[in-house]
């Protein structure tokens, strides 16, 4: 005998093996050709960001969306002569949001930060060695 119960927000439904032997009386609802959400690209026709490309990857509803929207929507509509350039308090905010969760936004990794510091220290003496080869010729 199958039987529902509500657990807070959620509704737990537990069926038998004959409910699901009948057959479902399920009807599919037509996707709305209207729906301006569907198949759009990341700007919607009239303007608005879409919030659901996927092309944002989700940035807008984890736990540091609010300050992605926020950002984002700076930039879109900045009107500055660099374009969001007037957006900085809410970029820095994202940033440091973003901070307090390492495992969801991953920084670069430490071996990566210290390669590129030591190649950017390697460059100026590999510029002094091959001056001093230049000069000795």
């Amino acid at each position: 005998m199958s039987y529902c119960r509500e657990e807070g927000k959620d509704r737990i439904i537990f069926v038998t093996k004959e409910d699901h032997e009948t057959p479902s009386s399920a009807e599919l609802v037509a996707d709305d050709p209207n729906d301006p959400y569907e198949d759009q690209g990341l700007i919607l026709p009239n303007g608005d960001i879409n919030w659901n490309c996927p092309c944002l990857g989700g940035m807008a509803s984890g736990p540091c969306g609010e300050q992605f929207k926020s950002a984002f929507s700076c930039f879109h509509y900045s009107t500055e002569e660099i374009k969001g350039s007037d957006c900085v308090d809410q970029f820095r905010a994202m940033q440091e949001c973003m901070q307090k969760y390492p495992d969801l936004y991953p920084q670069e990794d430490d071996e990566e930060r210290e390669n590129q510091s030591k190649d950017l220290e390697t460059t100026p003496a590999e510029a002094a060695v091959a001056k001093e080869d230049k000069g000795s010729s």
